[in-house]
């Protein structure tokens, strides 16, 4: 395949993307930091109703990484992107974006919400001081499937980060977290 094809394919990936992000309620006046508060606390509600996991942990977390809605489309090349917000103690401390991208065979469009409980301070001084944290080198990250929250507990929470994909909406084949690139925003 042409590198001007190639390069065609990412492009119209990333137009697909941008059209795909949530406009949220544009009849209200809330500034963009107030929109992702809000989608954030939620999308926290909705995980807490639906896992007493992620319930669990949020009682011992240092903080919670949460990106209310994430995007991912492609075809042949994807990308995915999403806004959250990093909440200590029920309040918003600062904000994210998640950026990745990805070649392959892929095609579709997909929404969903991830979250990662912070449980060690350690994990958490690696956020901020990564300068823009690429999931798969610094801290452990344990994700939290069936099979994993059957055997959590408060005891066995041991890692330095968990993680939940939840709310799943669309079509596409698999959801990633390695390359996706966590940095620091100021909506």
């Amino acid at each position: 395949m042409s590198t001007k094809i190639l390069l065609s394919l990412f492009l119209a990936t990333g137009v697909a993307l941008m059209g795909c992000q949530s406009t949220g309620d544009t009849s209200s006046n809330l500034s963009e930091a107030a929109e992702i508060d809000r989608e954030a606390v939620a999308a926290l509600k909705t995980l807490y109703e639906t896992s007493p996991s992620a319930k669990m942990l949020s009682t011992q977390a240092k903080a919670v990484l949460i990106f209310p809605t994430i995007t991912k489309a492609g075809f042949i090349g994807a990308g995915k992107y999403g806004k959250g917000a990093l909440r200590e103690h029920g309040k918003t401390v600062a904000y994210y974006d998640i950026i990745a991208g990805s070649f392959g065979f892929q095609a579709g469009v997909q929404k969903y919400s991830y979250a990662l409980f912070f449980m060690t301070d350690k994990a958490l001084n690696y956020l901020d001081a990564s300068k823009g944290w690429e999931i798969g080198t610094g801290p452990n990250i344990v994700v939290v499937d069936s099979g994993v929250a059957k055997n959590l507990s408060s005891t066995t929470a041991r890692e330095g980060v968990y993680s939940f994909i939840f709310g799943e909406k669309g079509l596409m084949a698999g959801i990633d977290l390695e390359g996706s690139k966590i940095s620091r925003i100021n909506p």
